[in-house]
């Protein structure tokens, strides 16, 4: 298969690995882009695999969480550009969209849509109107409701760029719970866990990242015969990373995630289990439209 300089670009941003690296990548993976991902970081080239499958739109991301904290909503509406993010009139309808999130029974954005807003028309024709005012294509990508029996906090990061909702199952209907749900919420935001606890990793990951890590000790040149254990430590380092309840706390790194909730369970005399955990982050898996820099990498390629 041909290798593009559009597809050296794509994997160039997505990893940060050098573009001859890139290239070579994508030849040995006949093209495949996952699996070039793959052998960048088998062979400690990729810089940042984590956002291998993110591409950057604009938008914004509204949380709206009832008074006694037991229901939450959150929604992401995209925008063509960041300049109309930042529009008064946009966040608005925004606002809006999560508050009637809060309140629908309804279960995707088809439902949601058809809900009748306070202007007293459908919200998908008030977004018809707003893009027809704006100029620009808008979108409610995507939207979540959690209810619970005990309490769900949130946290809005970078103005609307990461929203977060943590679902707390408990008893207790305390202040600290509150406090701890944020905590955990922002530490979300930044560590972007794959999964809760080690309960939630599929077998399909642990089998896929033990091929990436065996490829790289090996590479590494590491002897066959410790290679196994190796790769049992690396595995575990890995999985403290990715799972929540395992990570070092961010304001405290004397604490896990688990340990927090176990200290603050014995404080307010009840038990605390972390149920649903949502991160939404705008743009993520949406491709942008692309600006004209393929040429420039394919002169550099030559």
């Amino acid at each position: 298969m041909a290798i593009t300089a559009q597809m050296v670009k794509e994997l160039r941003e997505s990893t940060g690995a050098g573009m001859m690296d890139c290239k070579k990548a994508l030849q040995e993976a006949e093209g495949n882009m996952e699996r070039a991902v793959d052998i960048l970081r088998e062979k400690g080239l990729s810089k940042a695999a984590k956002k291998a499958d993110r591409i950057a739109a604009e938008g914004l991301v509204a949380i709206e969480i009832n008074e006694d904290n037991t229901v939450a909503s959150m929604v992401e509406v995209n925008s063509e550009t960041d300049f109309v993010a930042k529009n008064e009139d946009f966040k608005t309808f925004v606002k809006d969209a999560a508050l009637m999130a809060l309140a629908t029974d309804k279960e995707d954005v088809a439902g949601l849509l058809a809900e009748t807003h306070n202007e007293g028309i459908a919200l998908s024709e008030v977004l018809n109107n707003r893009i027809a005012t704006i100029g620009e294509k808008l979108d409610v990508r995507r939207f979540v409701k959690i209810a619970t029996e005990g309490q769900v906090a949130g946290y809005i990061h970078g103005g609307g760029k990461i929203g977060v909702l943590v679902e707390m199952i408990t008893t207790a209907k305390d202040a600290e719970v509150i406090a701890m749900g944020r905590d955990i919420a922002m530490q979300v935001a930044a560590m972007n866990p794959k999964y809760v606890s080690r309960d939630d990793v599929d077998q399909e990951y642990i089998a896929h990242e033990t091929e990436i890590l065996t490829q790289q000790a090996l590479n590494e040149g590491k002897p066959a015969n410790i290679v196994e254990k190796m790769i049992k430590g690396r595995l575990e380092k890995q999985l403290k990373e990715v799972c929540l309840l395992e990570q070092p706390f961010v304001k405290n790194g004397d604490l896990t995630i688990k340990a927090l909730v176990a200290e603050t369970a014995k404080k307010v005399g009840a038990d605390i289990t972390l149920g649903r955990v949502v991160r939404f982050e705008v743009g993520e898996g949406i491709e942008k439209k692309e600006e004209n820099f393929a040429e420039e990498v394919a002169k550099q390629l030559k």
